[in-house]
C-alpha cells in the first residue's frame, strides 16, 4: 500500500509531487533543496550549510515518516559545481557517524530555484 508523506516541518513541495511516499517500508523521499521549511527562504549561506539544511529537510520529512536518516539506504546528491565536493562531503558526513548509505552524487547544469544543491533520499521504515 502506497502512503503519501507530508509534514510542516520541511519545505512545500515546489512542483506536482509529494515530499514522500512509503511504500512495502521503504520511504521514496523526493530533492530537498536547502529551503528553510519555517520561513520559506532559500539558504544563502556556504554549501555546508546549505547541505545541512537539505539533510535536516531529509530527516524532517524521514521522522514524519516513522524513520530516521540512520536507517537511509541511498542517496543522491546534486551538485551544480564539483567543486563544492569536499565541503559538501565533510557536512555530509556529520550526519553519519556510522554505516553511512549508499550515495551518488551527480553534477549538474541547473536545479530548481537557482540552487546549488539538492538531495534525494531513500530510507528503510
Amino acid at each position: 500500500m502506497r502512503e503519501i508523506i507530508a509534514t510542516n516541518q520541511a519545505p512545500a513541495a515546489v512542483g506536482p509531487y509529494s515530499q514522500a511516499v512509503k511504500h512495502n517500508g521503504v520511504i521514496y523521499i523526493s530533492g530537498q533543496l536547502p529551503i528553510d521549511p519555517a520561513s520559506g527562504e532559500l539558504c544563502t549561506g556556504s554549501i555546508a550549510e546549505k547541505t545541512k539544511q537539505a539533510m535536516n529537510n531529509l530527516q524532517a520529512i524521514a521522522a514524519a515518516a516513522g524513520s530516521d536518516l540512520s536507517k537511509a539506504i541511498k542517496l543522491t546528491v546534486f551538485l551544480t559545481d564539483l567543486g563544492n565536493f569536499g565541503e559538501m562531503n565533510e557536512a555530509y558526513g556529520a550526519f553519519f557517524a556510522k554505516d553511512p548509505p549508499a550515495r551518488c552524487c551527480f553534477e549538474v547544469t541547473a536545479l530548481p530555484k537557482g540552487c546549488d544543491i539538492e538531495i534525494d533520499a531513500i530510507i528503510a521504515e
